[in-house]
């Protein structure tokens, strides 16, 4: 059986982040969502809150699960036993960091492959910061987010 790992901070989550599980879903039997506590990033969400978007989002997806993670990545993934970690890559920008973090994972278990998805041209430019931002400035997310993502940003930005 082959397991992935989904991991991201999902700061919400996004229609982008959910093409990458939704593509990996089909490449696989088990994907894990893994959702890092990220606390140094300071997040506008918490991270129960953050799972709980993800989980909701990905409802749809007969073989992906959500989980909470605050550990290093490789940790985590051996934990689940998770074989491959899956990134989606926007902009040539995304490859440079990643490439230097997949170096580092690669270094602490050579056990854990990763596996790159390239984002369709509607989700290039997609991040969940530019979310945020556009969000606070009372700006069109629908067509950006889940709408239990929507719902909660339109909350939390309320004037």
């Amino acid at each position: 059986m082959k397991k992935a790992l989904v991991p991201g901070t999902f700061d919400p989550i996004t229609n982008g982040h959910l093409d990458v599980i939704g593509r990996a879903s089909q490449m696989f039997d088990e994907i894990v969502v893994g959702v890092a506590a990220s606390a140094k990033k300071g997040p506008l969400f918490s991270l129960d809150e953050r799972v709980a978007f993800a989980r909701e989002a990905t409802a749809g997806f007969g073989n992906v699960t959500v989980e909470p993670f605050d550990d290093l990545l490789v940790h985590f993934a051996a934990e689940i036993n998770a074989n491959v970690v899956v990134k989606g890559l926007r902009a040539i920008t995304d490859f440079e960091y990643e490439f230097q973090m997949t170096a580092a994972n690669y270094r602490l278990n050579s056990d854990i492959e990763t596996m790159f998805i390239m984002s369709p041209p509607q989700y290039m430019y997609l991040s969940s910061s530019i979310v945020r931002e556009v969000a606070s400035f009372n700006g069109e997310i629908g067509e950006l987010v889940p709408p239990c993502v929507e719902a909660a940003l339109r909350k939390r930005f309320a004037h």
